[in-house]
């Protein structure tokens, strides 16, 4: 069935629900995670305060993260350069390539990683394509680009579908 590749394993309010100790419990070395409405608001330069500690307490435990996303360079590397987090830009997810590059940079293998992402369309596809473990949060803004805002619509779609099938429990 191939809305089964729409499916998260798992589904969280933000990233900072998400913590290392529970991620080494379940034998993971690395997370993939996605950028604009993820980890901040699309149209925020930068980190805030509690997600610079965030990563932080990912690195302290030993847990390396990738920025994966589709946005042009600029974007990424302006968010990520000042935190020292490596990242792939114009990553064209769901396609499976950039994910493939992200565990041969972190050197680790699929079931090592958590995919973190606010999309169905992208993020949690592209992870489920490859079988990676992945993880939607709610976006982080409420307002979206032209694109999202489509992918949005999809989304709602799939995600009712899956709830009247029982496939989900989490409220939007």
């Amino acid at each position: 069935m191939v809305l089964k590749y729409f499916l998260p394993a798992e589904h969280v309010k933000s990233v900072f629900e998400i913590k290392p100790a529970q991620l080494k419990e379940k034998g993971i070395k690395g997370i993939i995670t996605d950028l604009d409405n993820t980890l901040v608001e699309w149209d925020r330069p930068e980190a805030t305060p509690a997600l610079i500690e965030w990563f932080k307490e990912m690195q302290a435990a030993g847990i390396l993260v990738t920025i994966v996303s589709n946005n042009k360079l600029k974007r990424v590397k302006f968010f990520s350069d000042p935190l020292g987090i490596p990242y792939i830009y114009e990553a064209r997810k769901p396609f499976r390539r950039a994910f493939r590059r992200a565990l041969r940079e972190m050197d680790i293998k699929a079931e090592e990683v958590v995919v973190i992402g606010d999309q169905l369309l992208t993020d949690v596809l592209g992870g489920n394509r490859l079988g990676l473990h992945t993880i939607l949060v709610v976006p982080v803004a409420k307002s979206d680009g032209f694109v999202t805002k489509f992918n949005r619509q999809v989304e709602r779609r799939i995600l009712s579908w899956m709830k009247r099938r029982g496939m989900i429990s989490w409220e939007d």
